[in-house]
């Protein structure tokens, strides 16, 4: 590696001297270290596997930029100065509907999951473990057969939560259909069901999507699916108003699940988007409030959809998710367990990420394999009721083998909840007076197992209760929980991870609390009051999820706006940070390495390429070296036939649009000019022109901006005809465009020795397409796009092939 960077030290060593060649030097060649690494890896190796590749080429980017011409400049001076309160307005406006929509998931959930065992009721009662299995794994099959009926025939892209695909779209990839109607009630029936049927998962990464999509279909007033399009807030029809209501609509979803308003706000900023400026961050900030807002006051007076008055009146136990209520003074030896918590945490969450991308991927191949769609299909459908049959048969049988003891706190919290107390009392022996109320005993295994994961999360979470759970019944749970949520994150189900993520963390950190008493005994007073299960729950909590999200910011405050537990502030970041920088060692967050694995054209905030297991700086590399050579380029007086047939014969989005000062100058870089753009000026014969006809480059009127710029070709039947008729016709050979008004001047170029790390983070933080690679004369050498950054095909144009590790471990 020393002799590979001391080549490229010593090839750079005459770069001033190149720059200052006045006959024009080969940038290309003289500072290409490209072509040497390759003759060195001579090895079998790819950056790119092909099928890595195919997917690749599946995904196009999008522009966040309208492209800076006549008609655009135009179309500026005649918009009257705005205020922005249609922009603020609908903002509200997708905050309050997306804080009705997880009021509606909340209240259907909870419907569904007392229903499911109000059915088991007497079976429970008289301790018929088969009948109870029996009920119990009826309705969960037919809800999630609907469930999962849904993601794989009616809506496939709401596979499992969406929330990659959102971060990917943010990113500046176009995904299709993810933001339709279809997606958005297949994922909201689909999250709904898989949740109450009793799957270790949660509805937080739906929820997260389904926000997108209101974000999303409210700033558009049209819809494709549905076929209508309302006159109504059209400015905002384009990518980056898109992305940016969506953005808001993603963190309004989460700050709804969690009541988390802040929360919302940091995790889209940290997680979920990938531009940002202060502007967004206020809209955001509103959206987030509006949906919190929405939600709590709708959750006032409902539960299970029957009016329990006072409405408007906010209850800290029903505002506050997993509310906390005895908090605890604080010791600086609390951060030697919170250290070790938050390792076990990293180690975890890695372990977690590790299996969970292996399982997507061995399921993968499986389902590829396939041949026949429809049966593909039903195999999806079959292991979403295997992996049903498999955590229901877990959650009735496994409590059978563990006694009942007293209980505490748990009953006063199921005081209110008979259904939830015959459950926790699974098994139990009646009491004197012949009812299991009256003996006060519980089964821990039920409790934790047979509830829901956000009631358990309360159990785990709840301070003074030392006894409540012992070893055995944490110790199984967090084993089956932790592989079975594993394992069903990715069924074809929309679910989220979040719930099992704080479950998982709760669990093994409340074991550690156990241990602490163990050693140290109940301290209920006095300086050692801090050595409490329920405190070391919420740590754990937080740092199993840093240690699968790598969230840090976010996650803090989350935490601390669920549980209201300010006291705990300074171990839960302890916590996070170690967990998060302990997982780094050895891979990278869930989210990412789902995008990885999708294949989705990502680019992450800084680039990570590794050669025998180090990481490579490309401060040593150029533009050059990664772009893409022998550019097709057009003129600012161009045929109509040769422009057809550069259409016809290509699939590139984009053109560099180059031409001559003076007859004896070599064609320099002007602009650039969009596939679409030129597919409408074809469909505008009216521009057409013979040379003969009047001076080309000084005529008008041109084309509006409207007419000009579109998102997506919406006749392509027309537009295939056109360029078909175009290419061939002869009379079309003496016809041209002149292309000088509806270029993009303002298209970002860089020259050929530009350092590779500053052209990468140029391209991801203006959230370009392209850019054009020039040489000293301004003379086109090549073209960048999104997917020549990716992590993979920098390694396959660096030579860097054979790389020793792998970015999805």
């Amino acid at each position: 590696m020393f002799s590979l960077l001391f080549q490229k030290k010593t090839t750079d060593s005459s770069e001033d001297q190149l720059l200052l060649d006045e006959d024009g030097p080969d940038l290309i060649n003289s500072l290409n270290s490209r072509k040497w690494y390759r003759r060195r890896n001579t090895r079998k190796g790819y950056g790119c596997m092909e099928h890595e590749k195919e997917c690749l080429a599946i995904h196009e980017s999008l522009d966040y930029w309208p492209s800076h011409n006549e008609p655009y400049k135009k179309w500026l001076q005649e918009k009257p100065y705005r205020s922005d309160w249609d922009r603020w307005f609908l903002m509200g406006l997708i905050g309050m509907v997306v804080g009705t929509m997880g009021f509606l998931i909340h209240q259907i959930i909870e419907y569904l999951f007392h229903l499911k065992w109000e059915l088991a009721e007497t079976y429970i009662k008289n301790n018929d473990f088969h009948m109870t299995w029996i009920c119990a794994l009826g309705t969960g099959l037919a809800m999630i057969a609907v469930s999962s009926g849904l993601v794989v025939f009616f809506c496939p892209s709401s596979s499992p939560s969406g929330l990659p695909e959102v971060i990917g779209f943010l990113n500046g990839t176009s995904v299709q259909h993810i933001f339709n109607i279809k997606t958005f009630f297949g994922t909201f029936i689909s999250c709904v069901l898989t949740v109450a049927s009793g799957l270790f998962c949660g509805p937080e990464g739906p929820m997260v999507h389904m926000g997108a999509i209101v974000g999303f279909g409210l700033s558009q007033f049209q819809s494709e699916t549905l076929g209508f399009e309302l006159p109504f807030f059209t400015r905002f029809r384009n990518s980056a108003d898109k992305r940016n209501f969506i953005t808001a609509g993603a963190g309004a979803g989460i700050a709804s699940v969690f009541r988390a308003p802040v929360g919302g706000l940091l995790f889209v900023l940290e997680e979920v988007a990938s531009f940002w400026d202060i502007r967004l961050a206020w809209q955001t900030f509103f959206c987030c409030l509006m949906a919190v807002f929405t939600t709590d006051l709708l959750s006032s007076s409902f539960w299970l959809f029957v009016y329990r008055g006072h409405f408007g009146f906010f209850k800290a136990e029903k505002r506050i998710l997993f509310w906390v209520k005895n908090l605890l003074d604080m010791s600086v030896l609390a951060f030697i367990p919170t250290i070790i918590i938050g390792i076990m945490g990293g180690l975890l969450g890695a372990l977690f990420v590790s299996l969970n991308i292996k399982i997507n991927a061995l399921r993968g191949r499986i389902f590829d394999a396939i041949e026949r769609e429809s049966i593909r299909k039903i195999s999806k459908l079959l292991e979403a009721l295997l992996v049903l049959v498999v955590t229901v048969t877990v959650t009735v049988y496994v409590p059978y083998f563990f006694p009942c003891t007293p209980a505490m706190s748990l009953k006063d919290y199921q005081a209110e909840n008979t259904s939830d107390q015959e459950i926790s009392e699974y098994n139990c022996p009646p009491g004197p007076n012949g009812t299991r109320q009256s003996n006060r005993t519980f089964n821990q295994a039920a409790a934790l197992l047979v509830e829901n994961g956000k009631r358990g999360i309360m159990f785990l979470f709840e301070r003074g209760t030392q006894e409540e759970f012992g070893y055995g019944a944490l110790v199984t749970t967090l084993f089956f929980y932790f592989f079975l949520s594993c394992w069903t994150a990715g069924t074809a189900v929309a679910s989220g991870l979040v719930i099992p993520m704080l479950y998982t963390g709760a669990l093994y950190g409340r074991i550690i609390g156990l241990l602490l008493v163990s050693m140290f005994g109940v301290q209920e007073e006095g300086i050692a009051s801090w050595i409490d299960p329920g405190l070391f729950a919420a740590i754990g909590a937080a740092s199993f999820f840093s240690g699968v999200s790598r969230l840090t910011i976010s996650l803090t405050v989350i935490m601390v706006e669920i549980t209201n537990d300010v006291q705990s502030i300074l171990v839960i970041m302890v916590a996070v940070m170690v967990a998060k920088m302990i997982g780094d060692w050895f891979n990278t967050s869930l989210y990412s390495a789902l995008l990885k694995l999708k294949c989705f054209p990502y680019l992450e905030s800084t680039p990570r390429i590794f050669y025998c297991k180090k990481t490579v700086n490309l401060e040593l590399f150029t533009a050059s070296d990664v772009m893409t050579p022998h550019v097709r380029v057009l003129h600012l007086q161009q045929n109509v036939a040769s422009l057809a047939d550069l259409l016809v014969k290509t699939s590139h989005s984009a053109f560099p649009v180059v031409y001559k000062p003076d007859p004896e100058h070599a064609e320099v870089f002007l602009g650039t000019i969009t596939r679409s753009e030129l597919c409408m000026l074809l469909m505008n014969d009216q521009i057409f022109y013979t040379p003969s006809d009047r001076e080309p480059l000084n005529f008008g009127p041109y084309l509006k901006y409207e007419e000009i710029t579109v998102e997506k070709l919406r006749d392509m039947a027309r537009v295939t005809r056109l360029l078909g008729q175009y290419s061939t016709g002869p009379e079309y050979q003496q016809l041209f465009i002149n292309l000088k008004p509806y270029l993009n001047k303002s298209a970002v170029a860089v020259q050929a020795h530009f350092s590779l790390h500053r052209t990468y983070i140029i391209f991801r933080t203006l959230g370009l397409r392209h850019l054009t690679v020039v040489d000293l004369q301004n003379q086109v050498v090549g073209m960048i796009t999104r997917k020549d950054l990716t992590t993979c095909q920098l390694m396959d144009k660096l030579g860097f092939c054979d790389s020793d590790e792998d970015p999805l471990d």
